[in-house]
């Protein structure tokens, strides 16, 4: 049964589409766009999801939702084994680890900035700590991927997927000078067949 996506645009769904085009899978996308003025998702995302959060996955009948949930249930379910490190070693801890990082520590000052940013001058007590906390998880990133640009082993895996939303924020932040790595990471994912067609498919994304 073909999998179906609920994708809202500029989102981190984009990174789901992207993994899909990798494992090979058959799926299709329910289109969700942002207000143009609030850049809220709109009502009907609610119908996919009581929060009207994306990405929400729907296979065979099973709604998944969450990124790092919907990563880890496609690699399993849909032929990624090689996109998640052999159970039991320390590279899956890591993995865990960076899964974790992506979604929770990363996205906090990702978050915070982006709100901070468009409420200008009403947010500026908050900006020193939030340019702070967010320079720290970009520089922490930074310093923990690999020379072959991978969080977790020598090769693509769930973890690189995770973190490819808030690296390419970081990028648009305009960090790619102090983060080379990173922006390198950022340049390899946007290279690849994989997400070029994830992209077309998905819609525009305001990364690239």
């Amino acid at each position: 049964m073909t999998i179906t996506v609920h994708h809202l645009n500029n989102s981190r769904s984009q990174r789901i589409l992207w993994l899909l085009e990798e494992l090979g899978a058959e799926y299709e996308i329910a289109h969700y766009q942002r207000d143009a003025e609030t850049n809220l998702a709109p009502p009907e995302l609610k119908n996919a999801h009581p929060l009207g959060k994306s990405p929400v996955i729907e296979d065979d009948g099973l709604m998944v939702s969450e990124s790092g949930a919907i990563i880890e249930y496609l690699c399993e379910r849909h032929g990624g084994e090689a996109w998640l490190p052999e159970a039991g070693s320390e590279e899956r801890v890591r993995h865990l680890e960076w899964m974790q990082f992506g979604e929770s520590s990363f996205f906090v000052p990702v978050m915070l900035k982006i709100y901070a940013d468009r409420l200008g001058e009403a947010a500026a007590p908050l900006m020193p700590r939030v340019e702070e906390q967010f320079a720290a998880h970009v520089q922490f990133s930074e310093d923990n991927i690999s020379d072959d640009l991978h969080f977790v082993g020598s090769d693509w895996s769930a973890a690189d997927v995770m973190m490819s939303f808030p690296a390419e924020i970081a990028v648009m932040q305009g960090y790619a000078e102090k983060a080379p790595k990173l922006a390198a990471f950022v340049a390899a994912i946007h290279a690849r067949p994989a997400w070029q067609r994830a992209r077309e498919r998905g819609g525009p994304y305001f990364i690239w």
